[in-house]
């Protein structure tokens, strides 16, 4: 028995628009957006059952200041060369994952990262923490 509590459809087009940057041309705008979207959704074996995979997937389809980074990012030469999920340590009684995004850039190969936090507890994730820097211990 399967039994479903929220259909949620997304429109990658539609979505783009909704988030376009003014300080990024609409061509690189949309580039690292789908290259962002690709990738998080491309991640090896993604189908949502885990609470990595949900906090990624929210952040994909729900979240668009991380594609605002990814651009702004691009524009600064810095690639998005990977993205982890992790459980954070701050999570107590909650399930909260901490999405790590690293960019790389072009010519010194020095690699920033940003991280969000997501809290997976419940049915519906939701941000605990917006994009913040992250420093590696």
């Amino acid at each position: 028995m399967v039994l479903i509590d929220h259909i949620f459809h997304h429109n990658h087009s539609a979505f783009v628009k909704s988030i376009l940057s003014e300080s990024i041309s609409k061509e690189k705008f949309k580039a690292a957006t789908e290259d962002m979207s690709r990738r998080m959704m491309q991640m090896a074996h993604n189908a949502g059952a885990t609470d990595k995979h949900r906090a990624l997937n929210y952040l994909a389809v729900r979240y668009s200041p991380i594609y605002a980074r990814v651009a702004e990012e691009l524009e600064r030469n810095f690639l998005l060369t990977s993205v982890e999920a992790i459980p954070s340590r701050l999570s107590n009684n909650c399930k909260i994952v901490s999405v790590i995004f690293s960019f790389t850039n072009k010519e010194t190969s020095v690699v920033e990262k940003y991280f969000i936090r997501v809290d997976v507890t419940e049915e519906f994730p939701f941000i605990v923490t917006e994009v913040s820097p992250y420093y590696d211990r």
